[in-house]
């Protein structure tokens, strides 16, 4: 089965400005994603869909082909799916068809070749047409997550179908991570969003979920990192 990586990174960024490329430890954010791609046996090729010359440039250096893409589908209402219909459509002009779409988004550099690998496997396995990965959440919907009604009370979130006093006994949720989505060309240009098809995930502890979208975010990896050294 021939599995491609692909690290979708735009030039603009809110949180974090020029965050994609920014030094982490000595390296590019990006590199990462790029490194542990072309490191995980079942990674064929490994792909960078941007519309900047910077990211493009470290990118190329740092290993991965170039996706041009285009300024509509990097703005910040862009969705990203569309982005990743782009590159499958792109890749299987230039270098042919393949069966394994993997996104490995640029903001989660600590995970491992095997939450990669994991990832795969569990696809196949499960026979799912996406696999995402997850976190213990710290907060859970059941327990203390509230929405504001419509008289300026609040409820939760989601009111357990019976009565929960311990957090211990609401059932167990998890954050979705940005550590890994798999799924197939066919599943993506087919459908439209991660939860349209059926959904298997593998769980990635918290050290290696990080998701980089602010400059706190990028301390606390860098904490994580110096600490695991």
């Amino acid at each position: 089965m021939t599995n491609h990586a692909f690290i979708f990174a735009r030039g603009g960024s809110k949180g974090l400005p020029g965050k994609n490329i920014r030094p982490l430890a000595g390296k590019p954010l990006i590199q990462y994603s790029i490194d542990v791609a072309l490191a995980a046996p079942s990674i064929d090729q490994v792909f960078v869909s941007t519309d900047d010359a910077e990211i493009a440039e470290v990118a190329k250096k740092g290993g991965a082909i170039v996706i041009d893409r285009p300024e509509v589908l990097a703005n910040d209402t862009s969705p990203e799916w569309l982005s990743w219909r782009h590159a499958i459509e792109w890749v299987s002009e230039h270098h042919g068809e393949f069966k394994g779409f993997v996104s490995l988004p640029a903001t989660s550099p600590l995970r491992s070749i095997d939450d990669v690998e994991n990832a795969i496997t569990k696809l196949v396995t499960e026979k799912a047409n996406m696999c995402i990965s997850v976190t213990p959440a710290s907060r859970s919907p059941f327990f203390n997550m509230v929405k504001q009604t419509g008289s300026g009370m609040v409820e939760l979130v989601n009111k357990p179908i019976s009565d929960v006093t311990r957090r211990q006994d609401a059932p167990e949720v998890f954050d979705i991570t940005t550590v890994a989505y798999v799924s197939t060309p066919d599943f993506v240009l087919n459908n439209y969003g991660i939860f349209s098809g059926t959904v298997t995930s593998i769980e990635v502890p918290k050290e290696r979920a990080v998701d980089i979208d602010d400059i706190y975010d990028f301390m606390l990896a860098e904490v994580i990192m110096g600490a695991s050294k």
